[in-house]
């Protein structure tokens, strides 16, 4: 930004060579930015805008530009009569552009009773400077001129909407008409109503004592909403068999489409270098003995009993759990929730049923499925690395494969699909009215599933021990 008093092509502004002020001569051409000029003269502040007033590449020089503005102008529009104790009163103008350029700072018109002013020069380069402008007479009206505005827009706004909340503020009359219909019609918009202090939040920053107490504080609430969310699981499936519920077979084919075959491609890819890992890290061992040909049996097992089950359910929390918070979450701020309770619809029947049974029905069939690509993994491994003979390579896998770490497998892919697709659901119908509260619900449900996921684990492990499966 630059003042109106440097561009002398323009002709003459409204009010030079009137009053006391000083004048900006540049010692090059000027720059196309926004122009602002400022002059007490009998009693009236007069502010005169030109230029381009455009937010682009230099709003940040036009931001400090304003708000060192409004600081002078704070100072100019004080109704206090001058004392000869106070008879000059400093205000600040302030300088601001985009290339390097010299200017330099003149006296001109200055009442007889106020000091001379010494000339000096500066050197600007992207930066804002202060230029002293000295007044001796209070400021009784405030006049607003554009005659030479080029184009514009909310920067321009932001000063002239200040500048006339200032004067209103100090009961000084304010003569807009000279500025063009847009600003005076955007300006008056603006401050038509009020700004409204009460909706104001108050920042309260809480130590990390206050946060661990309100976790545990949140426990029994939490335990008791997951319990209440389970029970209209329970009633829902009561529903169900009686031929009461909501849920419909369409919905249902939907949620296995989006939940089973749509991750067919990431299950893939994700089991297939699982099983290509298993394979390395046991030969590095196997090797040792000359026992390479087991590293079938051990991809097998592995792939089959356990690493199966666990890759497909982390695969499904993140993809699929994650869709359900944040489709029911998306719903919730929309008020969709609201609108089906209205109707009489349940929505534990339309919404979470359907998808309780589409990922029970579907994540032990991506667990088979995952089975088979770690297998696959391990044969391209065996075969084409390690350079073991085909059939001797199926011989072994056959021999480690075995019923009980299929079914265990499979077992473990059931007790998955519930924990996403509860916590999943639990996550989404408890989220909050913002966007904000939808990502949260999201990245809880990711968490949360896998979190459910690895205790599970845990404890059908143990099971399976104890059952001696």
């Amino acid at each position: 930004m630059t003042t109106a008093f440097t561009d002398k092509s323009a002709g003459p502004l409204p009010n030079e060579g009137k009053g006391h002020m000083r004048k900006l001569r540049p010692h090059t051409s000027t720059v196309h930015a926004p122009l602002l000029a400022i002059e007490v003269n009998a009693g009236v502040l007069h502010v005169t805008f030109g230029g381009d007033w455009k937010i682009g590449a230099s709003s940040r020089q036009v931001a400090a530009s304003i708000e060192q503005n409004m600081e002078a102008l704070r100072v100019a529009l004080s109704i206090a009569p001058a004392t000869p104790a106070t008879a000059l009163t400093t205000t600040t103008l302030a300088v601001s552009g985009s290339v390097k350029k010299r200017w330099s700072l003149q006296k001109r018109a200055t009442p007889p009773s106020q000091p001379p002013l010494v000339k000096k020069r500066f050197f600007h380069r992207k930066r804002t400077h202060p230029i002293p402008l000295l007044t001796s007479s209070p400021v009784l009206a405030l006049e607003l001129s554009g005659e030479k505005l080029g184009t514009w827009d909310s920067s321009l706004l932001v000063l002239t909407t200040q500048l006339v909340a200032l004067a209103k503020a100090h009961n000084i009359p304010v003569h807009d008409a000279r500025l063009p219909e847009g600003v005076r019609n955007l300006t008056a918009l603006a401050l038509a109503v009020p700004p409204n202090t009460d909706a104001k939040q108050n920042k309260h920053t809480t130590s990390m004592l206050e946060q661990i107490g309100g976790l545990f504080l949140s426990i029994p609430i939490t335990g008791v909403n997951i319990l209440n969310f389970i029970g209209e699981i329970v009633l829902s499936f009561g529903r169900l068999f009686r031929g009461r519920s909501s849920c419909t077979p369409a919905t249902v084919w939907v949620c296995i489409q989006e939940g089973g075959v749509e991750a067919l491609p990431i299950v893939s890819l994700i089991s297939l270098l699982v099983g290509l890992i298993l394979a390395f890290v046991g030969v590095l061992q196997l090797s040792m003995f000359g026992a390479e040909i087991y590293v079938s049996s051990l991809v097998a097992v592995g792939m089959t009993r356990i690493m199966g089950a666990i890759m497909t359910g982390i695969i499904l929390a993140g993809r699929t759990g994650a869709s359900y918070a944040a489709v029911i979450g998306t719903m919730q701020v929309n008020e969709e929730i609201d609108a089906l309770t209205t109707l009489g619809v349940a929505p534990s029947d339309f919404l979470v049923m359907p998808r309780i049974l589409a990922m029970t029905a579907m994540t032990p069939l991506l667990v088979l499925y995952s089975d088979f690509m770690g297998i696959l993994g391990g044969f391209i491994v065996g075969v084409g690395i390690l350079g073991l003979d085909p059939m001797e390579y199926y011989t072994f896998t056959q021999k480690g494969f075995g019923l009980n770490n299929l079914w265990v497998g499979l077992a473990h892919g059931v007790v998955f699909g519930l924990v996403i697709a509860i916590t999943g659901c639990y996550q989404g119908l408890r989220c909050g009215r913002s966007a904000e509260a939808v990502g949260i619900a999201t990245t809880s449900a990711v968490v949360f599933s896998i979190v459910g996921i690895v205790l599970s684990t845990a404890v059908l492990t143990i099971l399976c021990n104890i059952l001696s499966v």
